[in-house]
């Protein structure tokens, strides 16, 4: 059995409208809930053994916040998750080495939202699936569990065991 969170970035600041997309932080907000999202990693043993991070400033900046969290997880920052859609993550998880049980991916929407849609098996769901249908906000994780071998991860065939959104751990 197989992990997968997708951690969509904290929240960015729009205060310098002469920043590039690519090299936005992170908000006043996006810190404080960075530091809630720490806790629940830290707390709830999170514990990926790969970490796959967009290059953006504010992925980085949300890994920063939470890296103390993650015990020994290999980082890469992979800079296809930078204006990725849903299909290329799904395609990146499909390659992930057979070796990792467990992935955090840091990202931004909407491909991390479509990807959870993708992924998600017809029932076997809790509240967690109300959540985040009706928004997937910054700083949210979904986690998913997934039978079988990185290459069989597809549409429909993983189980949404947990959706978590910083506000909820205020």
């Amino acid at each position: 059995m197989k992990t997968i969170h997708l951690l969509r970035h904290a929240k960015s600041s729009w205060a310098d409208p002469d920043l590039a997309d690519r090299d936005r932080p992170l908000a006043l907000r996006g810190r404080k809930a960075v530091r809630a999202m720490a806790a629940h990693f830290g707390g709830r043993e999170v514990l990926p053994d790969l970490v796959l991070c967009s290059p953006a400033r504010r992925t980085r900046e949300t890994l920063d916040g939470i890296s103390e969290s993650l015990g020994g997880a290999w980082v890469e920052i992979d800079e296809g998750l930078y204006g990725a859609d849903a299909r290329g993550i799904l395609h990146r998880i499909q390659r992930l080495p057979p070796t990792s049980d467990s992935v955090l991916i840091i990202g931004h929407n909407p491909a991390l939202e479509e990807v959870a849609e993708l992924l998600l098996a017809p029932g076997g769901h809790d509240a967690s699936l109300d959540r985040m249908q009706e928004k997937y906000p910054t700083g949210a994780l979904a986690t998913f569990v997934a039978p079988g071998a990185w290459r069989e991860v597809g549409e429909g065939t993983c189980v949404l065991r947990s959706f978590i959104r910083p506000r909820d751990l205020e």
